[in-house]
């Protein structure tokens, strides 16, 4: 099927095949909840005859979202306990989230900010709020990096992009801009030589870090749209999320990451599941992600091997499960250490 505009609806869902009608009162109680898009580059991806179609689980709700178990929470990496000012998130000393934007060209149904997302969300930071961030930035010496994230930063235009660039390139201490995106694979057109020049005008050294969790989404266009930025000298790494049922086996997973290495795009991050909410029926055990991830060692080149972390619920940092870091203390329970040598309890205990 030939999608020729992006689904934003439970009935445009049920038009395209996507959704059956039956279902519908069901999805309207999760559209009501958590916002729905899925751009014609991803309708066209989903095979409609495999049930378990690695894209539709990705984009497609499901009843499931409107489980909520006691765990989790509406902000579970603690971006609130930690934003100094509206858009900045200053979790680590040496840089800081710029939060731009809160609407994305797709909405993941596991993104652990699905609460701060979509047209019922956060919005887009206005003319005072972001001069408030940029003052920010400017005011702390130790910030070297900013990482613009949201919602998707690569949904604005090149012109806002552009005029965001030249501010931070005026800001001596930040020497690195970091994009987070699924752009170049929802909407690979949109990675055109006027965004490219928008992204560089910095000055800066810049990253875009790539999200994709299967292989079958780096079509040929997403490939050439990786390229282009490659081309340009704009580095990219990868980040991915460990999902039951999408790439939860270490076969699925290596594919992806050789993928990855193959385009230029070094893998990165390999995040478990965080504790959003309606999101249980894409988490596996941290056993079971431990078990996945010691299966690429020796199965694949050094170069294809992500770092397989956990973001400790309440905004203290990022784990490696993989390391001592995380603890099993028995009944599916863990000690995690932060960075600053702190203890928590996974799942939290409060």
């Amino acid at each position: 099927m030939n999608a020729v505009k992006p689904i934003k609806s439970v009935d445009d869902l049920v038009k395209a095949g996507l959704a059956a009608p039956a279902d519908r009162a069901a999805l309207e109680a999760v559209a009501a909840r958590y916002a729905i898009a899925l751009t014609p580059v991803v309708t066209r991806l989903i095979d409609r005859a495999d049930p378990d179609d690695p894209i539709a689980r990705q984009f497609v709700p499901d009843a499931a979202e409107l489980t909520v178990a006691p765990e989790e929470r509406a902000d579970p990496i603690g971006d609130h306990a930690h934003s100094p000012v509206e858009g900045i998130v200053h979790r680590y000393p040496d840089r800081v989230l710029l939060k731009a934007v809160h609407v994305c060209p797709v909405y993941c149904r596991f993104c652990f900010r699905r609460e701060m997302v979509g047209p019922q969300g956060l919005g887009t930071l206005d003319a005072a709020a972001m001069q408030a961030a940029f003052d920010y930035i400017s005011s702390h010496q130790e910030i070297w990096e900013v990482i613009l994230t949201g919602g998707d930063p690569l949904v604005l235009s090149p012109r806002r992009l552009r005029e965001i660039m030249e501010v931070l390139g005026e800001i001596a201490h930040v020497k690195i801009v970091r994009f987070h995106t699924r752009v170049p694979v929802v909407d690979p057109g949109k990675i055109d030589a006027a965004l490219i020049a928008a992204l560089k005008a910095s000055g800066k050294t810049v990253y875009v870090a790539l999200h994709a969790n299967h292989v079958s989404e780096l079509t040929s266009d997403a490939r050439a749209a990786c390229a282009r930025l490659v081309d340009a000298g704009i580095a990219m790494v990868s980040q991915s999320v460990l999902l039951k049922g999408i790439n939860d086996d270490p076969d699925v997973l290596a594919e992806l990451m050789k993928a990855f290495v193959e385009i230029r795009v070094k893998p990165y991050y390999l995040h478990h599941p965080d504790l959003a909410p309606g999101t249980g029926h894409f988490r596996l055990t941290i056993e079971e992600g431990q078990r996945i991830v010691a299966a690429l060692r020796g199965r694949i080149s050094g170069l294809c091997q992500p770092t397989y972390i956990l973001d400790i619920p309440g905004g203290h940092g990022k784990a490696v499960v993989s390391g001592s870091t995380v603890r099993a203390m028995g009944e599916g329970c863990y000690s995690v250490s932060d960075y600053r040598g702190g203890e928590h309890s996974y799942p939290p205990a409060d």
